[in-house]
């Protein structure tokens, strides 16, 4: 094996110097067998000196000698150099070496270019070979030993790099919406897609989001989000710190009771948004006008420019009140002359209240007709079911203070007032038809003429029955009679009646309805003190409820009818007891009566029967003693008190 390993180094000297490599071999083989062998266990190389031990392995097959070692670690590091070391993701500077139908070839000083789409140098139309361009590196070596550049995602890393510095810094940068989204707008900036919200496109609502796609607008990036690299960017801040300039400015020059022109920015229910010219003022709803209104728009409209005055304003808070009707006179201090105590004047109902109704009279200037001044009656009056918004009235000008701005109507001093002959159009005991206006649990109050009424007591509307509420026997809208019982002229007040219109029943019913007697009677209404019993005529009747027990232990329920006894009539308080109960009662009372009287009669008729035998007989027999002794034991059976019994003859 030994041999063969030096045979083939022989072949390979003799090759490099040229020499036979046969002779070589059996040379070298004479000199092997020629040699002393040692005997061991492991073989031992033997180095055989030749011919080319003196060759100089430093110099090349031109005969070049080549360079020393510090040559050699020079040329070394100046090779190292020009190698360059790459990173995913690292950005570089490229020079375009070739240009293709499709690729851009571009050379980063790595040992292979990169090939890089045309479409991402779409912003670069003019792109020709020797140009500089940056790029990140995807990849230094994909699948295929390629090197992957990328110009676009180079392009928004530095984008973004740039978003968040002007985020921190607040500088305005200018973008270009590129497509409209869902909430918003697409907006590129540096070349990387933003995100404009509707609500950040203008200060005022924007329906219309088409009209901005293709437009390049001056934009702040108010919000960032560094884990998806998103970013929000708002026109309004712009216009708003331009706004805020502008506030700043006015805020500055502004003073109380300056008039000031503005335009009707928007329109609420409690008032009008001013613009001032970059600042905003409120318009409160109750200083558009002297008179009420219910809505601003009923004398604003929206781009409306109109003058206004400032009432107040806040620096700190930066809010203006501004006045409308400010700019003209009060209407209290120009009334119209026809407007005094006494005159008779026409105002539309403006509001109404629980005290009475605001007639306006003219814009800003109202006057109270107080529900006293309503009608001349004295009976509760409800102002919102007499009054109604807008109508008109006349009434008449009770008092009038300038000074304090209040004015008293009256509408019941129109006419004389009816009281003043009450006595003669209703006079006690004289009969009339009135309309039911209220009810109430005590009463019915009824109006006989306009300003005119009285009430019903609930217990003057019926004879006989007695009603819960006044509401059982009447309603609110109907006519009723009515008989004068009383005059209060000083309060204002009849005292009416109804019940009084027939002659009182308890009268004559006292010898029909006479303690004891029954009567047919069905049970209307049950509680736990016993059942109402209606009774003929009309009348009602209480029976307690130990009085509703039946011969056979039941009660008698609610419908149902029955037999009734009168134990109880009490004219004065109109009131009747009666008893079920007591009618089975008594009838066993009176059957135990009619058998005691027909056992006394009996044993009446038993001693008459013994006398008249005494008498007949003279002389005493043992049959006669027989006769008298069956004599004897129906006169014991008779009901009579037992007698001894006398002793048997032995």
């Amino acid at each position: 094996m030994f041999e063969n390993i030096i045979k083939k180094q022989l072949n390979a000297d003799a090759q490099e110097s040229g020499a036979d490599p046969i002779a070589v071999g059996t040379e070298t083989a004479t000199a092997t067998t020629t040699a002393p062998v040692e005997e061991a266990t492991e073989p031992k190389v033997v180095y055989v000196e030749t011919a080319h031990d003196d060759f100089d392995w430093s110099v090349d097959k031109r005969n070049v000698t080549s360079y020393t070692k510090e040559e050699k670690e020079k040329y070394h590091t100046v090779y190292d150099n020009t190698f360059v070391q790459l990173n995913d993701g690292q950005m570089m500077k490229g020079i375009v070496v070739g240009l293709t139908k499709t690729d851009v070839v571009l050379n980063i000083g790595f040992k292979s270019d990169g090939l890089i789409s045309l479409n991402e140098f779409r912003d670069l139309p003019n792109l020709t070979v020797g140009d500089e361009v940056e790029v990140m590196i995807v990849e230094k070596e994909d699948r295929d030993g390629h090197l992957n550049l990328s110009r676009r995602q180079a392009r928004i890393t530095r984008a973004w790099e740039r978003i968040v510095e002007v985020h921190k810094t607040g500088e305005v940068i200018t973008g270009t919406v590129t497509s409209k989204t869902k909430g918003g707008l697409i907006v590129d900036v540096f070349g990387m897609e933003t995100f404009l919200p509707g609500s950040q496109i203008d200060v005022k609502p924007v329906t219309d989001y088409d009209q901005f796609v293709g437009k390049t607008m001056e934009f702040k990036v108010v919000k960032i989000n560094e884990t998806i690299k998103n970013a929000v960017v708002s026109h309004k801040a712009l216009i708003e710190s331009d706004i805020e300039a502008q506030r700043a400015e006015i805020m500055s020059k502004l003073e109380k009771g300056q008039v000031l022109e503005g335009t009707v920015k928007n329109i609420t229910d409690f008032g009008a948004f001013m613009d001032l010219g970059g600042l905003d003022g409120l318009l409160y709803i109750t200083d558009i006008s002297w008179g009420r209104i219910s809505h601003p728009t009923e004398v604003l409209k929206l781009d409306q420019k109109i003058n206004v005055v400032v009432l107040d304003f806040d620096d700190d808070k930066k809010r203006i009140s501004l006045g409308l009707k400010q700019l003209t006179p009060h209407p209290w201090d120009v009334l119209a002359e026809n407007i005094a105590e006494g005159n008779i004047i026409k105002g539309k109902v403006v509001n109404i209240e629980d005290y009475g109704a605001f007639l306006e009279i003219q814009p800003g200037v109202e006057g109270l007709v107080h529900v006293s001044e309503i009608t001349w009656a004295n009976t509760p009056i409800n102002a919102k079911e007499f009054f109604k918004l807008g109508d008109e009235h006349e009434a008449k000008v009770v008092t009038l203070d300038k000074a304090s701005r209040k004015m008293s109507l009256s509408i019941k001093q129109l006419s004389a007032d009816p009281w003043n002959d009450i006595e003669t159009k209703f006079a006690e005991s004289s009969r009339h038809t009135g309309l039911v206006k209220n009810i109430t649990n005590y009463g019915v109050f009824v109006e006989l003429a306009a300003g005119i009424g009285g009430m019903i007591h609930i217990s003057d509307l019926s004879w006989l029955k007695r009603f819960n509420h006044p509401s059982e026997y009447t309603k609110v809208g109907a006519n009723i009679d009515v008989v004068i019982l009383g005059i209060d002229k000083e309060n204002r007040k009849l005292q009416l009646g109804h019940k009084q219109l027939e002659e009182d029943p308890w009268n004559t019913l006292q010898d029909t309805f006479a303690i004891g007697s029954l009567h047919e009677g069905t049970v209307s209404r049950r509680d736990d003190k016993g059942a109402t019993i209606q009774l003929p005529y009309g009348l009602e009747g209480f029976a307690p409820n130990r009085h509703l027990t039946k011969e056979d232990g039941k009660s008698i329920g609610a419908e149902e009818s029955a037999q009734f006894m009168v134990i109880e009539f009490d004219r004065n308080e109109k009131r009747i007891v009666v008893s079920h109960t007591r009618i089975w009662e008594q009838g066993k009372v009176e059957e135990a009566e009619v058998v005691k009287k027909e056992a006394r009669a009996e044993a009446d008729n038993t001693r008459k029967a013994v006398k008249n035998v005494q008498a007949k007989v003279e002389k005493a027999t043992l049959g006669d003693l027989g006769v008298l002794a069956d004599l004897k034991k129906k006169m014991d059976g008779s009901g009579e008190e037992p007698a001894a019994e006398e002793a048997k003859p032995e």
